[in-house]
């Protein structure tokens, strides 16, 4: 008999950076081509996952760019569950990304786990800034989740990566997300991009994970602008109904890369 409430399935593919032109390019990388090659790897290996979180950056600063997103993630048979990055535009966004597979936001129960997906973004800034009202909706979706537990995503990461730079455009108001987040105990993991890198802690028993992009890399620890020459990269997400979670994250170009990341316990 298969169990009641079966292991949730996930990848976290972000900040692909995608532009209209097939040519397009973002510090040296083709991101189409990048992020084409991260879908293959996935698809490859984790073909029975039951969702994607496509977790902000979409485009790079090219509405055209929601085309290619379109082309690239359409006709994976699985649902695109996506949220917006410092570099999207977000009326283009939900006009270009309105019907299925893509969904915007909100949140979504799937076996004994509801994912949130929270819009941390600010018109015209760089960092991230969870609204009143955003935070109100999760403060709901987290009382309404019954014995479900509860994975958040958003763009931009809520602690310090100890990269001056890069921190300088993180969340701006992270102690408002944990004082929501403290308050269920329901809070198994929160997950990011935006930093273009991995990081793997907990706080208060809750994960908190970074996932690095499709395209090029943040050198970590870097006090000012370092691409780092690590590869593409995405995440595998196991929710387990116990509300244990078991993750790592995949290197596309080097799968000894991917074989280090799961000997660290990435």
């Amino acid at each position: 008999m298969a169990p009641m409430h079966p292991d949730v399935r996930l990848l976290q593919i972000s900040d692909p950076h995608l532009f209209g032109p097939a040519a397009g390019a973002l510090r040296g990388v083709v991101t189409r081509d990048s992020a084409a090659a991260v879908l293959r790897h996935a698809r490859s290996h984790y073909g029975n996952v039951q969702a994607i979180l496509l977790t902000g950056d979409l485009v790079n600063d090219d509405p055209a760019g929601y085309g290619t997103v379109r082309e690239l993630f359409g006709n994976l048979g699985k649902p695109v569950w996506c949220l917006p990055g410092n570099h999207d535009d977000v009326p283009v966004m939900h006009r270009e990304l309105s019907e299925k597979p893509f969904v915007i936001g909100g949140h979504h129960d799937l076996g004994a786990w509801r994912i949130v997906m929270l819009d941390s973004c600010v018109p015209g800034k760089a960092h991230g800034h969870l609204s009143a009202a955003e935070l109100a909706r999760l403060d709901a979706a987290l009382a309404s989740a019954g014995q479900r537990h509860v994975l958040i995503a958003l763009h931009h990461h809520p602690l310090p990566m100890g990269s001056r730079w890069i921190d300088k455009v993180a969340l701006d108001n992270p102690q408002d997300l944990y004082a929501v987040t403290d308050r269920h105990a329901c809070v198994r993991a929160i997950v990011w991009g935006h930093v273009h890198q991995t990081h793997d802690s907990r706080r208060k028993g809750v994960r908190l994970l970074a996932t690095p992009s499709t395209c090029a890399q943040f050198l970590p620890g870097a006090d000012d602008f370092s691409v780092d020459p690590a590869p593409p990269g995405y995440r595998r997400l196991t929710l387990c109904a116990d509300g244990s979670l078991d993750t790592e994250v995949l290197r596309v170009a080097n799968d000894a890369a991917a074989t280090a990341q799961r000997a660290a316990g990435a």
